[in-house]
């Protein structure tokens, strides 16, 4: 599935079966609920920090694609679209980032 094709399958879920797009501000907080999500997992999957019983069930891959959907509703509800803003934010990348990470000694394996 291409992104454009995911925005319309989200837009389409939201106004058949979801009724309606939550209020911008409010999308914005389930966005921060589940990047908080992610954080919990990744930091107890691939940190220090062990899991509670209540986090053992918890699956990156869901919550990741939960991050997806939320970004994808924002990006509807404000006429973002989304391929055309990677497409952009990949030749700012470039054009900044041309030489900076090979230069970094951190980086050097």
């Amino acid at each position: 599935m291409t992104i454009q094709e995911a925005q319309q399958r989200v837009d389409q879920w939201i106004n058949t079966t979801g009724v309606r797009y939550f209020s911008e501000l409010t999308n914005m907080a389930i966005l921060t609920e589940e990047v908080g999500e992610v954080a919990r997992i990744i930091s107890r999957q691939y940190g220090d920090q062990s899991f509670k019983p209540s986090d053992r069930d918890k699956n990156l891959a869901d919550e990741l694609a939960d991050v997806l959907w939320v970004v994808l509703c924002l990006a509807n509800q404000t006429g973002v679209d989304l391929t055309a803003a990677l497409e952009q934010n990949f030749g700012k990348k470039t054009t900044r980032d041309a030489t900076r990470h090979k230069d970094n000694e951190k980086l050097k394996g």
